[in-house]
Parts: structure tokens; C-alpha cells; sequence
């Protein structure tokens, strides 16, 4: 099994919740919904989620905002989860250590 896999199983997510595994932990692709009504994260296929946070896309609110989601969705901390890519477009590539 994988670190990442592991390190997922330990902290509580099922494996079907698993993005591509890379040698740090994993890597999940994201379109990002701001400004929406209710916070949600939605699974689109293995590596692809949809990510609606309340925040505005102002002063990297909500950034913040879809990283406390994604960190509450894998059930990690804050400080676990990264932007790679994509600070300032809807698509990002997360990295969840």
C-alpha cells in the first residue's frame, strides 16, 4: 500500500475518497465554486472534486476557505493541505500531505 494510502486509511478517509497518489501524500484536482450558498465538497471521479465555499474570491478568502473544507472533508489538518497550483483561477491542484 502506498504512503498515501495509509496515511489517508489513518486518518480516516475510505480509499474511493483517494486523489493520485504522489511521493509526499496526494494530489486532487478542484474546480472552485466561491461565493455559494452552502459549503460542499463533491467528488467527481478519483482525482476531481467540485469545492463550494460562502467566501468571496477577495484577499484569498476563499482559498482559505476551500482549504478548511478540504481539510475537514479528509478529516486532516489545515497545515496538511496545499495549494500547488491555481491561486488565482477556479481550477487548482491540491496537494494533501
Amino acid at each position: 500500500m502506498s504512503p498515501a494510502r495509509s496515511l489517508a486509511r489513518a486518518k480516516g478517509a475510505s480509499p474511493e475518497d483517494l486523489g493520485e497518489a504522489t511521493s509526499n501524500g496526494m494530489r486532487i484536482f478542484i474546480k472552485a465554486k466561491p461565493g455559494a450558498r452552502e459549503e460542499k465538497v463533491e467528488k467527481v471521479d478519483e482525482v476531481n472534486f467540485v469545492v463550494s465555499v460562502k467566501e468571496p474570491p477577495i484577499k484569498g478568502r476563499a482559498n482559505m476557505a476551500i482549504i478548511k473544507a478540504l481539510a475537514e472533508y479528509f478529516k486532516v489538518a489545515v497545515g496538511r493541505v496545499k495549494i500547488v497550483s491555481g491561486w488565482t483561477s477556479k481550477q487548482k491542484t491540491i496537494e494533501i500531505i
